[in-house]
């Protein structure tokens, strides 16, 4: 069974969606772990960059992003932890599933993106193409 499952989330309804579908392959293993994952890309916000000098500010603004899918996780009773990395989301989440040893990587279909609505979105095709675990995209 799966026991490192990585949810990749922004926020978005997709990743909420991503989040349900990852509690119920976890419930499948009582030794099953959810890491919740959040890539911010200081690049595309300019604003956030400019304001969030201090990292613990950084870490909190974006963590209420994902604070609905954390509820749901922590309300299952799943063993979970939350990570907020920075950088090009799609490379960022391929290295850290590389790295770490994920069994199955989770994530919505398009994110919050809205030049993204009539394609796969790119950081879901750049992690299924290059993430070294299965990947599970949920509509």
């Amino acid at each position: 069974m799966y026991r490192n499952i990585l949810l990749a989330t922004d926020g978005s309804v997709h990743s909420k969606r991503a989040a349900l579908n990852a509690i119920y392959i976890a419930n499948c293993c009582s030794e099953s772990k959810v890491e919740i994952v959040m890539v911010s890309d200081p690049s595309k916000a300019k604003t956030e960059t400019l304001h969030n000098w201090n990292s613990s500010e950084f870490v909190d603004k974006n963590r209420g992003k994902i604070s609905e899918v954390e509820k749901l996780v922590k309300e299952s009773g799943l063993n979970y932890e939350v990570v907020i990395l920075k950088g090009e989301p799609g490379q960022v989440l391929v290295d850290y599933i590389n790295n770490k040893g994920t069994d199955l990587a989770i994530m919505g279909s398009r994110g919050l993106n809205v030049l993204q609505e009539f394609v796969l979105g790119s950081v879901s095709h750049k992690v299924t193409k290059r993430a070294n675990c299965p990947v599970l995209i949920v509509k």
